[in-house]
């Protein structure tokens, strides 16, 4: 058994984990690593091919009792780890939503890691508190969003880690809100609105602070609405609740939502929800980033009205995850719901008031300083710079979608928004290439276009070529080609066109053998 003397006599025992020379040897394989990683990420497979339990086969059952250089960890990293990585940052992806990184994002997730700070209150790290606030009017400001909402104003802003810490401290705010007036013994009477499009965030949080599964209204939207959530199918769900003797409390407003990327009207949407005095927050967390262009800027019109507005600055907005920029109209309300003043945390600075507390806006105590990389993104691309970028997204999308129009086998789903297309073949092709045997033989064309459809996504990702997903809404199973990753040009969306049509050629000729 060693003992401290003995480690003084073995000088050679005794690590320095943060040695200077060292870190920055390291530091700098792990840049040429990851700038090598950017210049060859086209050439991967975009989704993995690793079967599930890949990597408990290649790595020891037990971790090293001694040190291991960075050249043994690089090299393992390199044969067993980025095989099982499907790559967000690959030009070719185009699933899901972006991830888009970059350069000054990653460096500034670089200095908040290395600086290192636990700004939890002011005097923990005031210059981690007063850059946040700093950025988070900058950002504000440049999406025109009313004073009300700004630092400047009588509201203010805080970066969270994603949309669900959002989602669900605002829903505490708003529960505590409207229980001061109704009696806190009426949680079960609180009803949660969104619609069957909402992300599914918005039911997992109200779970997660007691209000029944049941109180919450995904309210219908259909395909000739382009899947938007109506104001008068809100109104007739409240009329139906407050008869019923129930409280409405909380309304989601999505810009942008999961499947289709379907904008519900913020503003028509405010006013219902108004009249009944709940909360309503505004999740932009895809779309949010495109109204800085003025083009965009009409989407979230009527956000004066709400009481709360998050995005993503992780998506679409060139700052690596994490970052969900969060602005209130009332930070009061959130702080009286969130905050935590133990004997341990209290300070002169605290208590003079004079100072924001970032962790009286969240759920967690602890946070990083996530403001750096939003104040580089800011300052080393400039919002003329931003703005090219997200519309050179969208109007890749629009090429995409020429293409796919100019193919009669395929449909757009819903109308495009932003950088968002969604297509199926048609169940018109298929029936046409079946000659009308699929029906004769008691299949329904719906059901039998959807698993063609199914098909061809798995083929599509199993090329290795592109990464695109899919969503179901009324029963049509459809593909998503969701561009903005940071390295898509045109050519790669041209590919990804290429590789849809291609696999669809093979497995409509199937179809002709099959029947």
């Amino acid at each position: 058994m060693y003992s401290y003397s003995n480690l003084q006599a073995n000088p050679q025992f005794i690590m320095n984990p943060l040695d200077p020379k060292e870190f920055r040897r390291q530091g700098h394989m792990i840049i040429d690593f990851l700038a090598d990683y950017y210049q060859n990420v086209a050439n991967y497979p975009v989704l993995s091919q690793v079967e599930p339990g890949y990597l408990g086969k290649l790595l020891p059952s037990s971790a090293p009792l001694n040190p291991e250089s960075i050249e043994t960890i690089l090299q393992d990293l390199e044969q067993h780890i980025i095989p099982g990585i499907t790559h967000w940052q690959s030009p070719n992806y185009f699933a899901y939503f972006p991830s888009s990184g970059s350069t000054a994002g990653f460096l500034g997730e670089m200095l908040s890691t290395g600086l290192n700070v636990v700004g939890f209150n002011w005097v923990s790290s005031p210059a981690a508190t007063e850059l946040e606030s700093i950025v988070m009017d900058w950002l504000g400001q440049v999406l025109k969003l009313p004073k009300t909402f700004l630092f400047s104003g009588s509201g203010g802003g805080v970066l969270l880690g994603t949309t669900c810490e959002a989602i669900l401290g605002t829903l505490v705010a708003a529960r505590d809100q409207k229980l001061s007036q109704i009696g806190r013994e009426n949680t079960g009477k609180l009803i949660v609105y969104g619609s069957d499009q909402t992300h599914c965030a918005v039911q997992k949080a109200a779970h997660i602070i007691g209000i029944p599964q049941k109180n919450f209204r995904a309210i219908k939207t259909n395909k000739s609405n382009s899947f938007s959530l109506l104001p008068e199918s809100l109104l007739s769900a409240i009329e139906s609740d407050v008869q019923n003797g129930l409280v409405p409390c909380y309304l989601c407003v999505t810009v942008g939502t999961t499947s289709t990327t379907a904008i519900d009207p913020v503003g028509p949407l405010c006013k219902v929800a108004k009249d009944y005095g709940m909360w309503v927050h505004i999740d932009a967390a895809y779309a949010g980033s495109a109204c800085i262009c003025p083009e965009f800027r009409h989407l979230i019109d009527g956000v004066e009205d709400a009481n709360s507005f998050s995005l993503n600055a992780h998506k679409w907005f060139l700052t690596n995850l994490d970052c969900c920029c969060l602005w209130v109209k009332d930070p009061s309300f959130l702080i009286k719901s969130l905050s935590t003043n133990s004997v341990y945390l209290k300070n002169n600075a605290s208590e003079s008031k004079q100072v924001v507390d970032y962790k009286d806006w969240q759920i967690t105590l602890s946070r990083r300083f996530r403001a750096l990389k939003v104040w580089l993104v800011l300052r080393s691309y400039g919002v003329d710079n931003l703005r090219n970028f997200l519309r050179s997204h969208v109007e890749m999308a629009k090429s995409f979608e020429e293409l796919l129009k100019q193919d009669k086998r395929f449909e757009v789903v819903v109308p495009r928004n932003l950088a968002v297309v969604c297509f199926r073949i048609l169940p018109s092709a298929v029936a046409k290439i079946a000659n009308g045997r699929i029906q004769n033989g008691g299949l329904k064309i719906e059901d039998v276009a959807n698993e063609i459809n199914r098909k061809l996504l798995d083929s599509i990702n199993g090329s290795g070529i592109a990464y695109m997903t899919h969503a179901m809404v009324e029963g049509i199973f459809m593909i998503r080609c969701a561009i903005g990753a940071t390295l898509t040009e045109e050519t790669h969306v041209i590919m990804a066109w290429k590789v849809v049509q291609e696999r669809a050629d093979v497995i409509l000729n199937g179809i002709r053998t099959q029947f």
